[in-house]
């Protein structure tokens, strides 16, 4: 079992690395850098803003599922960081176009709340479905692309968020 756990992390970053090499054009860009920071807390407390503002049906409940869930979203990421501490892709020679804000990646802490924030919005919002998951997609993405995460950490964060949205539509109604 243990050598499986070795097999399939060389493979994580053996993806990583040949997907940093082969996204190297995207990083010239501001795109990727823009889908990256878009993933920033601060953006999703303007979007329950702007649909409250906007007196759209259904969004004070999508508020309140916010609110919450992301109170047990962030501690639960960090710590789980913390207690599983993988380091950052680091090779020699190899340098991530951003720094990140801590020094762990599993989970991707903007994968976790950009799949907790894409299926709150569809749950409130369905009209927003195809828009939010390519937007949440894309925002973890740019984390593997920027080199601050592996495969599997995007993956985990978006099982992480999309799991605990899940959790608390179903106990927020």
């Amino acid at each position: 079992m243990i050598q499986l756990f070795h097999r399939l992390r060389a493979l994580d970053e053996a993806v990583f690395y040949w997907l940093f090499v082969k996204t190297a054009g995207l990083r010239k860009t501001r795109l990727v850098f823009w889908f990256s920071r878009s993933g920033d807390g601060p953006y999703y407390a303007l979007f329950a803003l702007l649909a409250v503002i906007a007196t759209v049906e259904g969004s004070w409940l999508f508020v309140q599922r916010l609110l919450i869930a992301f109170a047990v979203e962030i501690p639960l990421f960090i710590g789980l960081k913390h207690v599983l501490k993988r380091a950052r892709p680091d090779r020699p020679a190899f340098q991530a176009a951003i720094t990140p804000a801590d020094e762990f990646s599993f989970p991707s802490g903007h994968s976790t709340a950009a799949f907790l924030f894409a299926i709150l919005v569809v749950t409130s919002f369905p009209i927003w479905s195809s828009a939010v998951y390519l937007w949440a997609v894309l925002v973890a993405m740019s984390r593997i692309v920027l080199g601050v995460h592996y495969p599997s950490d995007v993956i985990a964060g978006a099982i992480l968020g999309t799991g605990i949205g899940m959790l608390f539509i179903g106990l927020i109604q």
